[in-house]
C-alpha cells in the first residue's frame, strides 16, 4: 500500500523502547520536551544524540519535533537527525484536501 509508519514522540515513555523493537516501523519522531532544550542542556542533547544513534543503529529515520529556531536546526544537523519539524521549518497551516473523482 505504501504506508510507512512512525513512532511519534519518542523517548516520553519507557514503552517507546519496547515498540521500536517490536513493531515494524519506518520512523522515530525524537519527542519535543528533549528538542527544545538541547541548546542549553548538555543532558537533553546527549539525549537526542542517543535516540538519533538508536534509530541509525535500527535502519529507521529520525525526525526532531519542536525545532524552534535556527540553532537548534545546526545542532540536530551536526547530529545527523535525518529531518526537522517545528517552527523553524514552517508554521502549522489548514490542510486542503484534493477531491478526487
Amino acid at each position: 500500500m505504501g504506508c510507512r509508519f512512525a513512532i511519534d514522540d519518542f523517548g516520553h515513555g519507557m514503552n517507546s523502547f519496547d515498540y521500536i523493537k517490536n513493531f515494524p516501523v519506518d520512523y522515530l519522531k525524537i519527542d519535543g520536551s528533549f528538542v527544545r532544550k538541547l541548546v542549553n542542556s548538555e543532558i537533553d542533547r546527549t539525549i537526542v544524540e542517543s535516540f538519533n544513534r538508536i534509530g541509525h543503529v535500527m535502519n529507521l529515520q529520525t525526525i526532531a519535533e519542536f525545532v524552534e529556531n535556527s540553532v537548534i536546526l545546526e545542532k540536530l544537523e551536526a547530529m545527523g537527525v535525518d529531518y526537522a519539524q517545528g517552527y523553524e521549518i514552517a508554521k502549522p497551516a489548514p490542510f486542503e484536501f484534493e477531491e478526487t473523482t
